[in-house]
């Protein structure tokens, strides 16, 4: 278990400057990304040169300028389309053209702007899978415990109980071809808010937010290209948001995988929410707040991670850890803000940064699974130590959140 961490100083640093002043540069973009066409345009707004600005957002943000740019587009057209007028949306957001609007959107949503739009009219949409998908691993990761109460893997189809507008359903998605059907199980059509929020839910759970060719071209470049040679396409699957990429870190710490999935079984069965299908909803961070740690001991939480577990909960229930604004923001900040919670060390950190944000240059340092595959993938004599993993891990950044992964996958069995 990792020793709680102290509250950082409220001094300013050059780094915190640096990343305060980035995010600022993300709030405004976000506000009216048509104003921010280029990425010239967003030096200027800093009042910096454009490499000073891209080693800023490879720092802060774990990617190059142009990319987070792009998302931030497509963040903003999502908005717009749910809730604005019908006019030129792509326009309004910085979009260069309407093919690259049609084009960038349905890359990063897998859903046409008219397709998204009318996310509310019923309960199924379509989503369209890049040409490389790896179905088959997707399915196998997220079926990884058979026993699991809030996800099932049935053939080619995904099911797993979800939040949306505040009551349980079920989002099932049934993959064919170059495509997931996707379909949510209510007792009443959901509107457009419910339906865009299964949406995120889908394309998070799918990993289709990573785009692994940046990755897979930089190390074919640095002669390293043996790690992604089984699995080109490899992407990673985020949990359905990321409170629960935060309670599996918690659970998951210094114990094996089918203990720590046992543990995560029992507090779905103590709170989880229900849906009609059967199936539980993980448990939202109310519900495990309203717990006392004396009610986890029963289920063999030791009494350390009982109330880490329960004080993020109350702490997020009560508005004072926003971790759901997290990705939105620099990932150097919001690694200090998760290490300054007791409970959460470097590697639980780290992996809520990777699974829960969707940072891309991320290294759970510590990690038994990571510290094994590097063991082999090097054909060390022994496990590599936490200073070694990070010189290991060093060549493949900016993109060591996917190295990671794809070493996890090169273990038998399923990662973490």
């Amino acid at each position: 278990m990792a020793a709680p961490l102290k509250q950082p100083s409220q001094e300013r640093t050059p780094i915190t400057e640096a990343w305060a002043s980035l995010e600022g540069l993300m709030a405004r973009v976000r506000q009216a990304p048509g104003g921010f066409r280029t990425v010239a345009a967003l030096a200027e707004a800093l009042g910096l040169g454009i490499p000073a600005l891209e080693g800023l957002f490879l720092t802060h943000a774990h990617q190059d300028a142009m990319t987070w740019l792009k998302a931030a587009r497509v963040q903003a057209a999502g908005a717009l389309l749910l809730s604005g007028p019908a006019g030129a949306v792509g326009e309004a957001c910085g979009f260069p053209d309407p093919e690259a609007f049609e084009t960038g959107f349905v890359r990063a949503t897998g859903l046409a702007p008219a397709g998204y739009r009318a996310l509310g009219r019923s309960a199924v949409f379509t989503l369209a899978l890049p040409s490389d998908y790896r179905a088959e691993d997707m399915l196998a990761y997220h079926g990884r415990d058979p026993l699991s109460l809030s996800e099932r893997v049935s053939g080619a189809t995904l099911s797993k109980g979800v939040v949306l507008e505040g009551r349980g359903a079920v989002l099932e998605m049934a993959f064919q071809g170059a495509a997931v059907h996707c379909r949510v199980l209510a007792p009443s059509v959901p509107g457009a808010r419910a339906m865009a929020q299964a949406h995120r839910r889908a394309v998070r759970m799918l990993g289709l937010g990573t785009d692994p060719a940046a990755f897979e071209r930089s190390v074919a470049g640095l002669g390293l290209g043996r790690l992604v040679a089984s699995r080109p396409g490899l992407r990673i699957p985020l949990t359905a948001d990321v409170w629960e990429s935060l309670v599996w870190a918690i659970l998951g710490q210094q114990v094996n995988l089918a203990f720590a999935y046992s543990l995560r079984r029992r507090l779905t069965e103590l709170c989880g929410g229900t849906t009609d299908q059967g199936l539980r909803v993980h448990p939202t961070a109310a519900a495990v707040a309203a717990l006392e740690p004396e009610q986890l001991k029963p289920l063999q939480f030791s009494r350390s991670k009982a109330e880490y577990v329960i004080g993020l909960a109350r702490k997020v229930a009560g508005g004072e850890l926003p971790l759901e604004d997290l990705p939105d923001g620099a990932a150097t900040a919001a690694a200090a803000r998760l290490s300054a919670e007791r409970g959460i060390g470097p590697w639980t950190a780290h992996y809520v940064l990777m699974r829960g944000c969707g940072f891309g240059d991320c290294v759970p340092l510590g990690d038994a699974g990571l510290t094994l595959a590097l063991q082999r993938h090097h054909q060390l004599d022994h496990r590599p130590t936490v200073k070694e993993t990070a010189a290991l891990m060093a060549p493949y950044a900016p993109h060591r959140s996917l190295a990671t992964f794809h070493l996890w996958a090169s273990l038998k069995g399923v990662p973490a």
